[in-house]
């Protein structure tokens, strides 16, 4: 399998069902405006596609979790344009273009951003609605968690106070299994939970999103580094100048490099009761730390 031509064809299928879900009439012209435009900048789709190839790992339809895996990925878009606010990480690029809130206004752009993580639920509320009742609430429930206080949001909040400290490598553990894993763990076990994954089978997708999680943001923080600009989209070095800590800051560069190699060994081999059916799964976690954007 070619990983590069399957997120290809996951990427079209998602971009196609976003513009429908954005396209309503009923959403304020600047607002939709602004969602949109950060939405169309682009980027990987990881986490919709997580999504799907959960999905396909127990033998599900990557087409009928499409409303997750749209969601997902206007959770992520939301969380960029805020990231991205004066108030955080006061970023001028993002994907290649001018951030959310130097085009629209830092009042317009927060309003994006909470636009779109309503958005999110409200398309997994009208989309699932063919599954049982019991099963959307669990996985929006994950979610949510995964988002708010629990996750993302909150692990947001340890990265701000972590800023210009020295913290430990647990402590930077703890910070980026909050910011970044909680999501990809809930994309790829949301796409499970769906598609009828047992209870044994969810506890290793979970292991693998934690392990490919803090592989993913290892070689981010390696790419704020070593990598090129103009591939990236964004200004390199905004680590460094915003005082944050890092991996190879804390760990240095070589054994932050061997860490995400060792992360993304053991998420592979956490594949192997599902077999062919998971090769998306373990192809998306090698290019995770192989990536050059």
């Amino acid at each position: 399998m070619d990983i590069k031509s399957y997120l290809s064809e996951k990427k079209s299928l998602v971009e196609a069902h976003m513009c429908k879900s954005i396209g309503d009439k009923d959403i304020p012209e600047t607002l939709r405006r602004a969602m949109q435009y950060s939405l169309d900048a682009g980027g990987k789709r990881i986490r919709p596609v997580l999504v799907m190839a959960g999905a396909e790992a127990v033998g599900g339809d990557a087409q009928s979790v499409l409303p997750v895996a749209v969601a997902m990925e206007m959770i992520h878009t939301f969380s960029l344009i805020h990231d991205d606010l004066p108030a955080m990480d006061d970023d001028s690029l993002r994907r290649g273009q001018p951030t959310n809130h130097k085009i629209f206004g830092e009042a317009n752009a927060i309003l994006a951003g909470d636009g779109l993580l309503a958005e999110a639920f409200y398309v997994m509320a009208r989309g699932l609605k063919r599954f049982a009742p019991e099963l959307v609430v669990e996985v929006i429930g994950d979610i949510a968690s995964a988002t708010g206080a629990r996750g993302m949001t909150g692990g947001q909040v340890i990265d701000i106070e972590s800023t210009g400290r020295n913290v430990s490598e647990n402590k930077l553990d703890e910070l980026h299994m909050m910011k970044t894993g909680a999501l990809l763990r809930a994309s790829v076990t949301s796409g499970a939970k769906l598609s009828g994954a047992s209870n044994e089978h969810v506890a290793l997708f979970d292991r693998y999103g934690m392990n490919i999680g803090l592989a993913f943001q290892i070689a981010d923080d390696i790419l704020d580094i070593e990598g090129d600009q103009a591939l990236l989209g964004k200004n390199i070095g905004s680590d460094e100048d915003n005082q944050k800590s890092t991996y190879p800051l804390v760990l240095g560069m070589e054994k932050s490099k061997r860490r995400a190699a060792s992360l993304i060994d053991e998420a592979v081999s956490l594949l192997a009761p599902f077999g062919n059916g998971a090769e998306p799964l373990a192809l998306i976690a090698r290019y995770i730390i192989e990536r050059n954007k």
